[in-house]
């Protein structure tokens, strides 16, 4: 069984195939209900349908921008202009430009339709807003009626009844609902009114029942989807509005307001460039076109939704938002593209599924016959076989419906529909908790990671930075709070070189609100600095009002530094860089001493800043430096210069290590997971903060990024198993690492980001994970999961719910496995040998509401625990019911079985019933002591191998619930509904049997979990990990 699901109903958790897809599919056979079933499994042909709209879209814009183009080249710009005028002038409100003409000039690029407008300055005054100050609150709803909102059309949610009238599709239920019609028709007339009634009513009540739970359970199912859904559409942006920089939502964007855009953002809707420096945009995503290019105010003004800013910074009008932009048109097409493509679990339950209901139908079948031949040949026998009258068809009818309500009851469907609610759950929980996981299949899959390469920056550490130690002068400054002490430590002269350097060359924000208190916007490491040079000089605008910007180079991960070349009235051109310590010490040649005085760096100097660096780098500080240079009059000032500065300051930045990460990469090591830290610090800060957070351990190694990108292929083999820290590392270097570890040593990596240069290996691992914070918009659109408060103790919660969703599938799946082979033999023994199957119709049906969509509710929503952080992951590959869940489905069905054949061939006489009630007393016995003994079942389910199954029990509300509901209406079924189910009153003698028979199952399976399983457990291939801090534990795979 594990081989064929292993060859047929195997796809990979990310990149599947589209041929791996549709294997599985032809593989699948006797669905009751396709439109159910397949609800949660990507449509391939809807979904190929959405592409190729996607591509019309994107070749409708390619061939437009080419045409005009070459239409431009002949046309005069007034009558490119013209061709976008409505009849009328356009004025409501005092905006004079109608949303559709400012739409086509945007979209269709028309240069020469808004040189004719008079330029931006024009488009601006039209839209009543301002390049410096943006919009004001006030007038945001007329902006919003007139222009529209930032929002898509979005496909109508599902509603209750739409999910009722797909669970009305399974054609078992269809036929069972004619044969109770039937039944209804053929029993009035042989049994009178109301007794020949009860049989069909009581199977409509059912079908009924069964129905409405089935219907709100996948719709309560489906608000969690709309719960995620919702969460994934929240994306932030910078915006300048009434002269303040904020964040808000792009939903909240209307036109008029200014954007203020930085590498990694995807540009939230149509507009015209500002300003900005080097700013380059892809806009392959709308396109197609891969290659991107740079903006400027001339050659390429317009700004198009959805595409990415790969590089630089700037600012941007917005002039068109929602469905008036391309990329909004392409969005409604992509609304239908077919559904999220199915995990590898919800394939392999699928299997299993199908393999059961294979099984099942040749034994109802089997049943079926047996029935019919046992029926025929006593008629023969009796000499009655001539003679045939309504109670003959109403007996063939009653076989006829125990074989379809049997494939109803005994074929788990809801076996793959578990897993989607399963993980469904546990992607709401896991958003309460921190987490926004885009794709459900990465809450599976990280479940059985083996590995987690990790940022350092705001995952392991708190990301609140502040300088701790200064350099400068030739001293040490530590008292960095303290105004008095950098006055008198810091020369007036060094001070009116430092501030321009912090202030001036920065991509940070200061804004006031209005109590006074002072925010930052920019990243935690500028951040630090320029709460530093508040400390010293508390207006941040004194600066910027005496320099004119006149070129800015934007940090980049690559260059890893940030330059800035400024005019002053008295100073003439400056440039000012900070960074990394090797990428600004390599450009200097010169350094301020003690008395502000530029000198050339001697030997003696090198060695005392080499120094300074690793000492501050042994405290686990991040090493920033600081540098100037004046332009004299021979030096072209347009462009930035890279090298003859003048170093001012090595800065060392303190940013804390988060609580709780030791314990969290500990908790990884118990759990067979190994942590690897990529970081772009250098070596010493590196080993400081991994030893402190736990990560580097005895006999293994930190290597730097250089190095690591020397190896060739067998070198990496020998080395990436010692590897637990990459210093100085590049974007690639993740991207090799991550490759490597999955192709050559197999294993299953999750990997953190945030920056745009992440996201190729966030696409190429099996987990991406994105911070929600720090992250940047490309890098949160190819991850697989967002952690929203950057913390890494977060992604151990992944991990968690994506162990108890497998486990717990596990459970449901022993469960149910145990309740089929149980309800088919016994039916099928009971037929066979006494001409009558053990349970009713109704019963039957009863049965499948309390183990399908119950039981499915009850163990497939159990919560994670810590245990579970003491097993291995488990591998591909490994076999999904075990040993230990064969052994306890084997002990539970022979049980069960020899339970019911003694009470259906004996049970009158162990029981003394005596009478004509006495047959229907041991059925209703029977009926009462297989759904106790289920119960029981779902109990010892709890847990496949310990014997305590109560300590946890209590954990999850939804099960006790569901377990108390269930013997709740069992007592109301047997005692107040024997006409309609079939059954008479019990007495407490023969409910303390029934409760006594379903004890049994608990002791029974005691005494299973006790019966060793032999787990080999092969880590050969695993060799690299850390397996001495490994807690094996107990075994789950």
């Amino acid at each position: 069984m594990e081989k064929y699901l292993n060859e047929e109903f195997e796809v990979e958790a990310k990149n599947e195939s589209i041929e791996g897809l549709k294997r599985w599919r032809s593989n699948v056979s006797l669905v009751k209900n396709p439109r159910r079933r397949f609800r949660n499994v990507a449509d391939l042909d809807k979904r190929a349908d959405a592409e190729e709209k996607k591509r019309n879209i994107q070749e409708k814009i390619r061939v437009a921008l080419y045409v005009q183009k070459a239409a431009l080249q002949f046309i005069d710009g007034s009558t490119a202009a013209d061709k976008y005028k409505f009849e009328y002038k356009f004025s409501v409100d005092g905006f004079e430009l109608h949303p559709d003409e400012i739409a086509a000039v945007v979209c269709n690029r028309d240069k020469a339709a808004l040189k004719n407008y008079g330029g931006v300055e024009t488009v601006v005054a039209k839209l009543k807003t301002s390049l410096t100050q943006g919009i004001t609150e006030e007038d945001i709803p007329t902006r919003q009626k007139i222009y529209g909102c930032n929002q898509f059309t979005q496909k109508p949610p599902k509603t209750f009844f739409m999910f009722l009238w797909d669970t009305l599709h399974d054609v078992t239920l269809l036929i069972l609902m004619v044969c109770a019609l039937a039944s209804i028709g053929l029993g009035i007339p042989a049994e009178g009114w109301p007794d020949g009634l009860y049989d069909g009513l009581g199977i409509i009540l059912a079908i009924y029942l069964g129905v409405i739970i089935t219907s709100v359970s996948d719709y309560r199912q489906n608000l969690q989807f709309t719960v995620l859904n919702n969460a994934k559409e929240k994306n932030l942006v910078q915006v300048t509005r009434g002269g303040c920089r904020q964040e808000m939502s792009t939903c909240d964007l209307v036109v008029g307001d200014i954007v203020n855009l930085s590498i990694g953002d995807q540009i939230p809707a149509d507009g015209i460039f500002i300003s900005g420096y080097s700013l380059q945009v892809d806009e392959s995503s709308l396109t197609g076109d891969s290659e991107p290019f740079y903006m400027d105010n001339k050659r390429q003004p317009f700004l198009l939704a959805g595409t990415k800013v790969l590089d630089g910074s700037g600012n941007m009008l917005v002039t068109t938002v929602g469905m008036r932009t391309e990329w909004g048109k392409l969005m409604e097409a992509m609304t239908d593209n077919g559904g999220e493509t199915e995990t590898p679990l919800q394939v392999k339950l699928n299997g299993v599924a199908t393999i059961v209901s294979k099984i099942d139908l040749a034994l109802d079948l089997l049943t079926l016959v047996a029935l019919i031949l046992r029926f025929v040949i006593r008629k023969a026998v009796h000499n009655q076989f001539t003679h045939w009258s309504s109670r003959d068809a109403m007996k063939i009818l009653n076989f006829f419906t125990i074989a379809v309500t049997t494939i109803v009851a005994a074929v788990p469907e809801e076996l793959p529909l578990a897993v989607t609610l399963g993980l469904a759950f546990a992607s709401k929980k896991l958003l309460k908790q921190g987490v926004l996981v885009k794709r459900l299949s990465a809450c599976e899959t990280m479940g059985s990671a083996t590995c987690i390469c990790t940022d350092k920056t705001g995952t392991l550490t708190t990301k609140q930075m502040a300088v701790d130690k200064i350099w400068i002068c030739g001293k040490v400054i530590s008292a960095i709070g303290n105004k008095d002490v950098l006055e008198s430590e810091i020369s007036n002269k060094v001070l009116s070189i430092i501030l321009p350097a912090i202030f001036i060359n920065t991509g940070c924000g200061v804004i006031k609100d209005k109590e006074g208190k002072i925010s930052i916007i920019g990243s935690p490491i500028e951040e630090a600095l320029i709460r530093f040079g508040l400390v010293v000089v508390g207006d941040f605008d004194i600066q910027h009002r005496e320099y004119k910007t006149v070129d800015i180079e934007p940090f980049n991960p690559v260059r890893k530094k940030m330059s800035v070349l400024v005019a002053h009235p008295q100073c003439g051109l400056q440039a000012f860089c900070k960074g990394a310590a090797e990428s600004v010490i390599s450009m200097c040649d010169k350094v301020v001493d003690q008395n502000g005085e530029l000198v050339p760096f001697s030997e003696g100097q090198l060695k005392t800043i080499g120094d300074i660096i690793d000492g501050f780098a042994s405290d686990a500080l991040r090493i920033l430096c600081l540098a100037f240079k004046t332009l004299d009059d021979t030096v072209s000032g347009d462009t930035i210069p890279d090298s003859g500065y003048t170093l001012i300051a090595i800065v060392g930045i303190r940013d804390p290590v988060r609580p709780g990460v030791n314990d969290a990469v500990r908790h990884c090591s118990t759990a067979s997971i190994m942590v690897r830290m990529i970081t772009g610090d250098n070596e010493l800060t590196s080993t400081a903060v991994a030893k402190e957070c736990g990560i580097l351990t005895d006999g293994y190694t930190v290597i730097q990024g250089p190095k690591f990108r020397e190896k060739n292929h067998d070198e990496m083999k020998d080395i990436i198993p010692k590897i637990q820290v990459i210093a100085k590392s590049s974007p690639m270097d993740k991207h090799t690492l991550v490759t490597h570890l999955m192709n050559m040593f197999g294993e299953v990596v999750a990997v953190t980001g945030d920056g745009i240069n992440d996201a190729a290996a966030l696409k190429e691992a099996h987990i991406g994970i994105a911070m929600g914070i720090a992250g940047t918009e490309v890098a949160k659109e190819c991850a697989d999961a967002i952690i929203l408060d950057d913390n890494f103790t977060t992604i151990l919660n992944i991990t968690k719910w994506g162990r108890a969703v497998y486990i717990n599938i596990q459970k449901f799946v022993q469960f149910q496995l145990t309740y089929n082979v149980v309800l088919l033999l016994i039916n099928f023994i009971s037929a066979c040998f006494s001409g009558y199957p053990a349970l009713s119709p109704v019963q039957m049906l009863w049965m499948k509401i309390i183990m399908d969509t119950l039981g499915g509710l009850a163990l497939a929503t159990l919560p994670p625990n810590d245990e579970l952080m003491k097993k291995p992951p488990v591998g591909k590959g490994s076999s999904f019911i075990t040993k230990a869940m064969w052994r306890n489905i084997t002990g539970q069905s022979i049980y069960q079985l020899l339970v019911f054949m003694i009470l259906i061939f004996d049970g009158k006489r162990l029981l003394h019933l005596t009478g004509k009630n006495a047959k229907k007393v041991l059925s209703t016995l029977i009926f009462n002591s297989f759904v106790l003994l289920q119960v029981s079942n779902e109990l010892t389910s709890l847990d496949i191998e310990k014997i305590n199954i109560f300590h946890r029990m209590f954990d999850s509300w939804i099960f006790v619930c569901v377990v108390i509901s269930t013997v709740a209406c069992q007592v109301a079924i047997v005692e107040f509904a024997g006409s309609l189910a079939g059954t008479v009153p019990l007495t407490w003698q023969q409910w303390l049997i029934s409760i006594l028979i379903a004890s049994g199952g608990m002791l029974v399976s005691i005494l299973l979990k006790c019966i060793p399983i032999g787990i080999k457990l092969d880590l050969s291939k695993r060799k690299h990990c850390n397996n001495e801090n490994y807690n094996i534990g107990p075994k789950i795979a």
